[in-house]
């Protein structure tokens, strides 16, 4: 693939990542922050979202494990964790779900709570996957241009 082909394809895959939902402004933010200086500053802010938010997914399911003995309140500290970091890189979808997570959480839900997790913990994969094959996109792209 060409330069302005592998230009478009990251423009293309970026806009989509808007047009789908799965990105908020918040990610804009991140990218203005990015510069010469910081070239992978977005990369490296996913990157860390995704290490942090396995272990608090972690932390969650083990937090649910005795379903007649849930802390509610637990919960939703972890959650709330949870949305702020998805918040903090603009995952939109996952936040969304964060949010029911805790609506659940409040109505002492547990089973909503599960249901919900497990449609937030499948967000948060395709997310992940989505950007890792836009980051892959951008580093080719890169490549291309200093050819």
């Amino acid at each position: 693939m060409d330069r302005k082909q592998l230009q478009h394809q990251v423009a293309s895959t970026r806009r989509s990542l808007f047009d789908q939902g799965y990105l908020d402004d918040q990610f804009i933010q991140l990218e203005h922050l990015q510069d010469e200086a910081n070239p992978n500053f977005v990369e490296e802010v996913v990157r860390l979202f995704y290490s942090d938010s396995v272990r608090l997914i972690q932390n969650i399911e083990q937090a649910m494990i005795n379903k007649s003995n849930i802390d509610f309140g637990k919960l939703d500290d972890y959650m709330h964790q949870f949305k702020g970091s998805s918040s903090s890189i603009g995952a939109k979808k996952v936040m969304k779900e964060c949010s029911k997570f805790r609506e659940y959480c409040y109505a002492g839900n547990i089973e909503g709570c599960i249901k919900i997790f497990q449609l937030l913990k499948q967000e948060h994969a395709t997310l992940r996957r989505k950007l890792e094959t836009y980051f892959q996109l951008v580093k080719q792209a890169g490549l291309a241009e200093s050819a």
